[in-house]
């Protein structure tokens, strides 16, 4: 199982509290104890490991111009009309997912272009699913050029998470598909479409990082 270079210090910890746990564990007289020690640093890197996993993935071969691929696993929690004024600065529509802490949460890039918006804005920690997190959690904000159409997307933080990890800048060129950071621990991804775009996703449906194709903008 490849492990994603973004969990490398958590897995770290991780390997000490259950090394320490089954040190612990072995000293304890009692059987019972002892059992509980190692049933739970067993589950601890277990958890660990498989939260950090980072899959292989190809993005589909036959990609039009103008598709949008999913950032991230999940589930569309949401898929509404809005008013973006920041990067679009027009009529969008956008697309929720919500990452729950089983899902590989590896963020990929939804469109090739030009990043030419990044923004970081440290917030509050409510539950993702809430749509309020969108405005209120903490969350990075990324704007991408592609051709004739604009993108924004954004890695927001959800209850449990407390740690966003993003390695784009202003100025970067980037390839769809291609990695760019997490989100540690439960999250949700939001992308936001030029208004005539196709959306191809509906909400409940589940979609992979990379491979679901959400929608495709008309250019």
């Amino acid at each position: 199982m490849r492990l994603t270079i973004y969990g490398r210090s958590v897995i770290l910890k991780a390997l000490l509290i259950t090394l320490f746990l089954d040190i612990i564990a072995l000293l304890i007289p009692n059987e019972i104890a002892k059992l509980v020690l190692l049933a739970f640093s067993v589950l601890l890197i277990s958890f660990t490991l498989y939260f950090f996993r980072d899959p292989l993935r190809q993005v589909p071969q036959d990609l039009k111009e103008g598709e949008i691929l999913s950032p991230a696993d999940g589930k569309v929690m949401l898929v509404e009309e809005i008013e973006e004024n920041e990067f679009l600065r027009s009529k969008a529509k956008v697309i929720g997912i919500f990452l729950s802490p089983l899902n590989v949460h590896v963020n990929r890039i939804p469109v090739s272009g030009k990043v030419q918006f990044f923004r970081y804005i440290k917030g509050e920690f409510i539950a993702a699913y809430d749509h309020n997190s969108a405005l209120k959690n903490e969350r990075t904000e990324i704007g991408i050029q592609s051709g004739k159409f604009k993108v924004l997307f954004k890695q927001i933080a959800g209850f449990v998470a407390r740690r966003i990890v993003c390695e784009l800048r202003i100025g970067d060129t980037v390839k769809i598909g291609d990695k760019f950071g997490m989100i540690k621990f439960g999250s949700r991804t939001d992308v936001i479409l030029p208004p005539n775009s196709e959306i191809k996703v509906k909400i409940g449906e589940r979609v992979t990082g990379g491979k679901t194709i959400l929608a495709e903008v008309k250019v």
